[in-house]
This record gives structure tokens, sequence and C-alpha cells, in this order.
């Protein structure tokens, strides 16, 4: 109607009241987190004045903070079985890998190439490329009933590889469009990954369970943890996002799903279970687009190589949990000699 401006606040309260509605219908429940996320990157469209500084505190610096304590909520959240489970099923665990850290980086160079975006942002889909999967990739995995178990194993091995794997490739492929200081991101994935990780596991060790209110609390903590970053990174970059989001939008859109496709027919290479292939495919199509925004902020280009990641990340959520509700309703057929060991992880 021509009232784009005065169109804001009813946009935002549309998004949070779907995401309201939608946890009452379990049907649809997978999909409320993406819609509170949606009315947040909405407000940080409208209103970008008040998510970029507070005063004279510029908002950006809590990224890497922010980031730290997802981490280290991911490592309260594993254990020694969960990389000793490597030595059950070695095969599933060394195609996930190569289909995360080969498929995806080469991916996004190509789509970053074919799309001819401008070297920051095109850097920023190699980025997002090369990133680990992230804790989401474990929830949706349970959703789709996929290999649990097998999910947060590639989970914590390819998290321990993104210190070496990461700069390899941004290096050889985001070298293409920006110049990449790989032993200077090696330590910052090290600051941001390795070490909350680390503290976290030894939380585990320590004092899982003892402290209920905290094992509670942090999934809700990384949670709104991640949706700050999106709202920052989205509020840093809106000009460069409204300019080119339509066409980085269908980029990441196909990035991802290319990922749950190559990733499956990758497991049906390897003569894998139904389960298994299904959870390659998750763990290959989702990527910790937190952690590719908290290395954009490190190398001080928020507002461009972040652009990618924060698209990534609402995108990633909506496709992963269409495509675990349809396989949640269409249960593997095999029958899983591992299935205790793997409602137990």
């Amino acid at each position: 109607m021509g009232r784009l401006a005065e169109a804001g606040p009813v946009v935002i309260i549309l998004f949070a009241a779907l995401g309201i509605a939608f946890r009452g219908y379990d049907v649809l429940k997978g999909f409320a987190y993406t819609l509170m996320i949606f009315a947040a990157v909405t407000t940080a469209l409208y209103y970008p004045q008040y998510f970029i500084k507070v005063n004279n505190f510029t908002l950006t610096a809590l990224i890497t903070p922010l980031i730290q304590i997802i981490m280290f909520g991911m490592g309260t959240e594993m254990g020694v079985k969960d990389f000793a489970s490597v030595a059950k099923m070695p095969k599933a665990v060394i195609s996930g890998l190569l289909g995360h850290f080969t498929l995806m980086p080469l991916l996004g160079f190509t789509l970053a190439k074919v799309f001819g975006f401008p070297p920051e942002i095109a850097a920023g889909v190699v980025l997002i490329g090369s990133m680990p999967c992230g804790m989401a990739s474990n929830v949706m995995s349970y959703l789709a009933k996929a290999n649990l178990a097998l999910s947060i194993t590639l989970t914590a091995i390819a998290t321990l590889l993104a210190p070496f794997l990461t700069p390899m490739w941004m290096k050889i492929l985001g070298g293409e469009f920006i110049e990449v200081d790989a032993l200077a991101m090696m330590w910052d994935i090290i600051k941001m990954v390795i070490l909350p990780i680390g503290a976290g596991l030894l939380f585990n060790k320590l004092l899982k369970g003892k402290l209920e209110w905290l094992d509670k609390l942090m999934p809700l903590v990384s949670m709104l943890g991640i949706a700050f970053i999106i709202v920052i990174i989205t509020a840093s970059g809106r000009n460069n996002l409204l300019q080119i989001g339509p066409a980085l939008i269908a980029c990441t859109l196909i990035h991802n799903t290319s990922g749950y496709f190559l990733g499956y027919w990758l497991g049906r290479a390897f003569k894998l279970s139904e389960r298994d292939c299904r959870t390659i495919a998750i763990e290959v199509g989702m990527q910790n687009g937190g952690l590719a925004s908290g290395l954009a902020k490190e190398m001080g280009k928020t507002a461009t190589l972040g652009l990618a990641p924060a698209v990534f990340g609402p995108v990633m959520n909506i496709t992963g949990s269409i495509l675990a509700s349809y396989w949640h309703r269409r249960p593997p057929q095999e029958k899983d000699t591992d299935e205790k060991e793997i409602v137990t992880a």
C-alpha cells in the first residue's frame, strides 16, 4: 500500500505472535524459534540505531563473548563418550566429515563466483561453507529420528577440527576474494571454541547435575545469544543487506539445501543405513553460523563478511525444521541395533 515505513511494528508483532502461537502445536513447534528470530531481524532492519551502539559502547563487541558462552554450553552437553563413539562408527564419521569439510566449502566458493557478490560478501559465503556443524544439527537429527549419537559425535569432532580446516579453506578459497591471515583465524577459533568447550567439558565432568538451574539455563542462553548475534549483524550490515538481500537469501538457500542432498547421497555411497544417511545430510547441510559471525567480527568485517552467516542461520533453521518434520513422519524402516545407545546419547 506504499506505507512500508509504518508497516514495521505490524510485521514485528505478526512474527512474534506466530512464534508464540506455533508453540501450542506439536507439528509447528519446531518453527517457533525461527519465527522469533524473524521478529528480531525485522526489528533490527527497521530500527538499526538501537542495535549498533548504546551510548559509546559498540554492540559488536558482544559477539565474541556470546560465542564463547554458547560454546561453553555446547561443552557442558558433551562427554568423553561423544569422542569415543568414533571407534564404533568410523565409516559414518569419515563420510560426514568428508562431506562437511570438502563439499560445503567448495560449494560455497562456486556459488559466490556464480552470484558475483562483492569480494567481502563472497568471502562470507565461503566462510559459512567452511564452518563446522553446530548444536542445531543435533536437535534436527533428534526430530528427524536420525542417529543422534552419530550427530553429536560429528558435531564434536568437526568442532575440534575447525581450528585447522576452517583457516585452510579460507586461505585457499576465501583468499580469492579477501586477504586471510590463517594463523590469526586459527587462534580466534581456539579462543572462541576450543577453550570454552574445554571449560564446558570440565564443568560436565565435575559439576553436571549439581547445579540444575544452570543445566536448564544454558540452552536458553544459547538460543538468545544466537538471536542477539544475528540482530547485531543485521543492524550493522542493514544497507548492504537491503541491496543484495534477495540474491544472498537465494544463494544461502541453494547452499544449505544442496548440503542436505549431497550429504544424504554421500551416506548412500558409503552404504550407510537410512538413519545414518539422514544424520549425514543434516550435519553436512547445517553450519555453525554463530562461529562464522564471530570470525567476521574478529576480522573487522561484521557488516559484510558477517552477512552470509546472519542470513544462513534463519534459512538453515527453516529448511532443517521442514526436513526434520518430513522425516519424523517417515521413520526409518531398518532396525537399528544401536537404538538403545542412541536414545541414551
